[in-house]
């Protein structure tokens, strides 16, 4: 066997030995990411089984100098096979993440690797989409396995000089009918929009509060954080709601399942009254009815053309 013909030998041998380390890194990274989101849970164990929320979950907040995150943690009675189907796909999150009061409208466009998801954020009361600030993320399925999910959506820019948005899911199976997830929210901010929150928070959202705990007043009740972390605990808990109410409607028929989404999140939300409570029922559902009409036709529209 002449020189040459062993030199090509080695290119194909060398070149076959890094697809198999690639290819062996990304179950190692798999099984890493699984493995982490298993050991979070069992390091929060004591406080998904007493905390305020009277459930298993467990909310954090985080702020920077030009950041704020968001994160919960929550055991929900679904296996991880319902979890990993229903949480994977832009059409799937564009029908929860209607259910935040402050979504206007979601909308798809594009294919993988390439898909955007468009939402529309807008004002508590029902307004015209030409009013409602759009923010494009590129959504991904990152992971999806037979133990692990993880899905992105990633924003870089938003209103007000808001920027990197990032949504985030992580699932892991913790027996035959639970799952174990991790979803987080979180984006930075720039001169406009910290001038905006300083604004709303001295008007409107003075007596807003959020979920962390920060002490105790004269009669002993809790004292909860307000300012910025209040406002990203608030939306986090709002976003996470939306994913347990669509989760739950999926054993419900079909035609049934948009009223009981809609039902379940605002019961949700009024379990925390202090922190969420923003209308009546039956504003909340007039309004949301709407929108998912006006959802459903634009998508209907783009379809046909």
């Amino acid at each position: 066997m002449n020189t040459r013909v062993l030199a090509i030998e080695r290119c194909v041998i060398t070149m076959l030995a890094v697809l198999l380390l690639w290819a062996g890194g990304l179950e190692a990274a798999h099984a890493q990411d699984a493995a982490a989101l298993l050991a979070r849970h069992a390091s929060l164990r004591e406080q998904l089984a007493s905390n305020p929320f009277h459930r298993p979950l467990v909310l954090e907040s985080t702020q920077t100098s030009n950041d704020l995150k968001g994160d919960v943690y929550a055991v929900v009675d679904q296996p991880y096979t319902v979890v990993a189907t229903a949480l994977q796909g832009m059409d799937h999150w564009c029908a929860l993440l209607i259910l935040h009061l402050n979504v206007k409208d979601c909308s798809t466009a594009g294919k993988a690797p390439n898909e955007v998801l468009s939402l529309y954020l807008g004002r508590k009361f029902d307004q015209p989409l030409e009013d409602a600030y759009r923010v494009d993320f590129n959504y991904s399925a990152a992971t999806v396995g037979d133990d692990y999910l993880k899905v992105q959506m990633k924003a870089d820019t938003g209103p007000l000089s808001t920027r990197n948005y990032r949504l985030a899911l992580e699932a892991v199976p913790l027996d035959a009918k639970r799952s174990f997830i991790h979803m987080s929210y979180s984006y930075a901010y720039g001169l406009a929009a910290r001038l905006a929150m300083q604004g709303y928070l001295a008007t409107l959202g003075s007596d807003k509060v959020g979920f962390s705990i920060v002490g105790k007043d004269d009669d002993g009740k809790p004292l909860y954080i307000g300012g910025v972390r209040g406002v990203v605990e608030r939306n986090t808990m709002r976003y996470y709601l939306a994913i347990e109410a669509y989760l739950g409607a999926l054993s419900t028929p079909p035609a049934d399942r948009l009223e009981k989404r809609l039902r379940d999140w605002f019961a949700a939300t009024e379990r925390y009254p202090v922190q969420l409570h923003e209308l009546d029922r039956d504003d909340y559902l007039a309004m949301k009815r709407h929108e998912v009409q006006r959802q459903k036709a634009g998508a209907k529209a783009v379809t046909s053309n």
